[in-house]
């Protein structure tokens, strides 16, 4: 999508969206295309409410990130099933096209990318996931790609196993574009057929050879679990990343 520059104000609302197409992400995600008439576009790395309402009137509402930004009606997600979820089994494993939801957004103004102004230099950006927290940085990576950006773009993603990862042919295909996106993957239970790199969770020292040094003054998104999110947002500080730099999202929702 296009029109990141333009989006400087979105107009938040509900509105009826309509599954367009699902696929299967990971083994327990679901990649969700809606198309949401009226959506006034949004920013990079925003997010928006789910509404389910079953037939006695109850409702549910839980917030994912949003995988596509800019102008137009298309809205992507993908969304990873918790077991003991609410919502989230529903939209992974029974949604289908056709099917209506309700929407609500877009939201947040913090946890944003937008490309520097024509002929401006931008910051370096450090892209740091866990899981399912790649998919606003997803977003944001796709953006920036196709600004044509020169702006030093990182990303660090943990993940389990090489199936966990989310938007793999997407990441394969910022790696190789005229904006490359350097990416970094870090695997906990598994690595690839071959690979040479440990296996396990980021540590403060893998953290400090992986990202933009400090002295460069990059702009940090960190999206992931409340732990995950924590723990690597204080490692930043020790290493010297201004804390004002440092942009965080949790996820938790069922």
């Amino acid at each position: 999508m296009s029109g990141v520059h333009e989006l400087q104000t979105t107009r938040t609302g509900w509105y009826v969206a309509e599954v367009a197409e699902t696929r299967r992400e990971t083994p327990t995600a679901a990649r969700i295309s809606l198309d949401v008439a009226g959506w006034p576009g949004n920013l990079p790395g925003q997010h928006l409410d789910v509404r389910l309402t079953a037939p006695d009137g109850y409702t549910a509402t839980r917030s994912y990130s949003i995988a596509s930004s800019g102008d137009g009606e298309r809205v992507v997600l993908a969304v990873d099933r918790l077991p003991d979820g609410e919502v989230s089994p529903f939209l992974v494993d029974e949604v289908r096209p056709g099917d209506r939801l309700e929407v609500h957004g877009p939201l947040g103004a913090f946890f944003v990318w937008r490309p520097p102004a024509a002929g401006a230099t931008g910051r370096p950006v450090q892209l740091i996931a866990g899981g399912s927290g790649v998919v606003p940085l997803v977003a944001m990576a796709r953006a920036h790609a196709e600004a044509g950006d020169p702006t030093p773009f990182k990303l660090l993603y943990s993940v389990r196993t090489p199936e966990d990862v989310f938007f793999a042919a997407e990441l394969e295909s910022a790696r190789r574009g005229p904006a490359p996106l350097e990416v970094d993957l870090v695997y906990t239970r598994r690595a690839p057929a071959g690979s040479t790199s440990t296996v396990g969770r980021i540590t403060r020292d893998r953290l400090a050879s992986a990202v933009i040094d400090a002295e460069a003054a990059p702009t940090v998104y960190v999206c992931g679990s409340t732990g995950f999110v924590e723990r690597v947002a204080g490692w930043l500080i020790e290493l010297g990343h201004r804390q004002t730099a440092i942009r965080t999202e949790r996820y938790g929702g069922t």
